[in-house]
């Protein structure tokens, strides 16, 4: 076993991870990302295949370095995985992949212990957690009661429409992720009913060059005005772990001309079968819950450093009560789009300079 003694140790090398990484860097910290994928940007190739990004170029570059995409592309999950890779390399910031934090303990001086799964140690001062704000798919208690031969999914481990039994799919959440499941299944000669509460959409075509430079308008309003700074920011994070976000590039014009049945949100089970809120028992195949995800924190085993549901107990990514420990790219830290490539970036800034000392953590918003 050896042991590593940093200033800071950074667990997660996605987009979060690197953004603190060459903060960390430009400050001259003594530092080492961890991430338990083979490589860098894994989590994005990891994503079902037909996935492309709706954050405009500006928005979903890392600080100092562009993607290789078109003003107004929008890169697939593979091109970011390839992005993210190279803006390691380019800026040669220290990453151990392959490497999984089994635990993280506080020790009796203060300092950070970090137990590897190769059985080596790492010993720090500060510690940001950027592991990612999706990691265990949520699902209804009931989900367990459907019939044994429905095959069943969740949008975390859905790959491509190989996944499908033959015969109809159910998707279950409207959302982003959930009507791109049901397009491709669609397409792909499925009879596709998707259940859930339409979230609304943003009202213009984002793959325009003009509807591009709008979704920017509309990013920075949400950047600048919805945050816990505000009433209405607080009041949004309050539902924000309960919702999916609006709709960005499909409408629910594109789910009726790809014949997609649209149903009332499925509420229970009866024999075997998912059933709405409104009554009708739908026949599936495959159901797809596309019914969100929370962070996998279970690894830290610190008193009071996250509450009942697994959430990190922070305030904008500082951890409440365990001096030393943050945490970005988790939902709402900030803004409602801290959990985004469009906003991590900002909450990473302000993560580093309150560990380096460089500024004084603000007040809890009341």
């Amino acid at each position: 076993m050896s042991t590593t003694t940093l200033d800071t140790a950074v667990v997660g090398a996605g987009a979060a991870g690197l953004i603190a990484g060459k903060l960390l860097a430009d400050r001259g910290i003594r530092f080492e990302l961890f991430d338990d994928h083979a490589r860098i940007g894994d989590s994005w190739r990891e994503r079902y295949r037909s996935l492309r990004l709706f954050s405009p170029r500006p928005f979903l570059s890392l600080p100092g370095l562009r993607p290789d995409i078109g003003r107004f592309a929008y890169p697939t999950g593979v091109e970011m995985g390839d992005y993210l890779e190279h803006y390691a390399e380019h800026f040669r910031l220290p990453v151990r992949m392959s490497t999984r934090v089994e635990s993280l303990t506080r020790l009796g001086d203060g300092r950070f212990r970090l137990d590897l799964g190769d059985g080596d140690e790492v010993l720090a001062e500060r510690v940001i957690v950027t592991t990612g704000a999706h990691r265990i798919p949520i699902v209804p208690e009931f989900a367990r009661e459907l019939d044994p031969s429905i095959r069943r999914l969740h949008s975390i481990d859905y790959q491509g429409p190989e996944q499908f039994a033959d015969g109809p799919v159910l998707v279950v959440g409207a959302a982003n992720s959930g009507t791109d499941i049901a397009l491709e299944a669609a397409r792909n000669g499925h009879a596709v009913t998707l259940a859930g509460r339409h979230p609304g959409h943003v009202p213009v075509n984002i793959d325009t060059p003009i509807g591009s430079l709008m979704t920017g308008i509309f990013i920075r309003h949400l950047l600048n005005t919805i945050t816990i700074d505000s009433a209405k920011g607080r009041a949004m994070r309050a539902e924000a772990l309960h919702h999916g976000v609006m709709l960005i590039r499909n409408k629910v014009a594109h789910l009726e001309r790809a014949g997609i049945r649209l149903v009332a949100r499925v509420d229970r089970v009866e024999a075997g079968r998912a059933v709405t809120a409104d009554g009708p028992a739908i026949d599936a195949a495959t159901v797809v819950w596309c019914t969100g995800s929370r962070p996998d924190l279970r690894w830290i085993d610190i008193d009071g450093v996250t509450d009942a549901a697994g959430y990190p107990v922070e305030q904008r990514g500082i951890a409440s009560g365990c001096p030393g420990l943050a945490f970005v790219g988790m939902p709402f830290q900030y803004s409602s789009l801290s959990a985004t490539l469009m906003g991590m970036g900002r909450d990473a800034e302000y993560v580093v300079e309150v560990l380096s000392g460089a500024r004084v953590p603000a007040p809890a918003a009341v």
